[in-house]
């Protein structure tokens, strides 16, 4: 919970265009302890957290919103970028749980009967957005218990995204720019390098773009430096669930 207040804080920072100095200043907490709040190891108090929202133009409720329960259908939505590790997390999560692991982008290509790559260069991001649409439905009218890993780009769809949130438990696995990139890696792809000098930046801006929507999640993990196993317990934890 401390990380996923500690991540919405910083989003809402950076949405301010606020550096850490100015937001101390304005809410009268330390930048020590800002730095501390942020990385979620900062235990801070309702009234202090108040003084840090008022000077954010927001207020603790809407940081703490769903920060602390899971979703009505104990559905578990993983979000993230590639190579936040959602498939591999994902899969070990759903067998601790004895649930079904569902990756929504193969879901989607079945459905399609093409690649994502095909799916977006024969027919466009909206007939995507729509099989999207349709799978998440089937999912949540089914109403058990799973773990899904979501497509990475699913924040910036709203309509998509308030559905995953409305109906399941969202959990952002949280990793730094060269996790991501490392990861990608040591799967075998060196395509970005190969073909794209300029995507790590391009990574890295992203993430950035979309730190603040992921960090609307319910809960937000961080995965660096941490093993597979590592990261579902951080996972079973935060939801509450019983680890073996």
């Amino acid at each position: 919970m401390l990380q996923t207040v500690g991540a919405r804080v910083r989003a809402r920072r950076d949405e301010k265009s606020l550096s850490r100095r100015e937001l101390s200043r304005l809410s009268g907490v330390s930048e020590r302890f800002l730095a501390q709040l942020e990385g979620g190891q900062g235990n801070i108090s309702l009234s202090r957290l108040a003084d840090v929202c008022d000077a954010l133009g927001t207020t603790p409720g809407a940081i703490l919103n769903g920060a602390s329960t899971i979703g009505k259908h104990e559905i578990i939505a993983l979000l993230g970028v590639r190579g936040a590790g959602k498939s591999s997390v994902g899969a070990s999560l759903a067998r601790r749980r004895s649930v079904d692991f569902v990756e929504i982008d193969g879901l989607i290509e079945k459905a399609a009967g093409l690649s994502l790559s095909e799916i977006f260069e024969l027919h466009g991001e909206s007939y995507y957005r729509n099989l999207e649409r349709e799978v998440l439905g089937t999912i949540l009218s089914e109403s058990r218990p799973a773990v899904i890993a979501t497509g990475g780009s699913i924040v910036n769809h709203q309509e998509n995204f308030a559905l995953l949130q409305d109906s399941t438990c969202t959990v952002w696995l949280r990793a730094r720019p060269q996790d991501h990139w490392n990861r990608v890696i040591e799967q075998g792809d060196e395509r970005p390098m190969a073909e794209n000098p300029h995507a790590f930046s391009e990574l890295k801006a992203l993430l950035a773009a979309r730190e603040r929507l992921y960090a609307s999640s319910n809960f937000v993990v961080d995965t660096a430096d941490k093993s597979v196993e590592q990261v579902v317990n951080s996972v079973a934890q935060a939801i509450g669930s019983v680890s073996e």
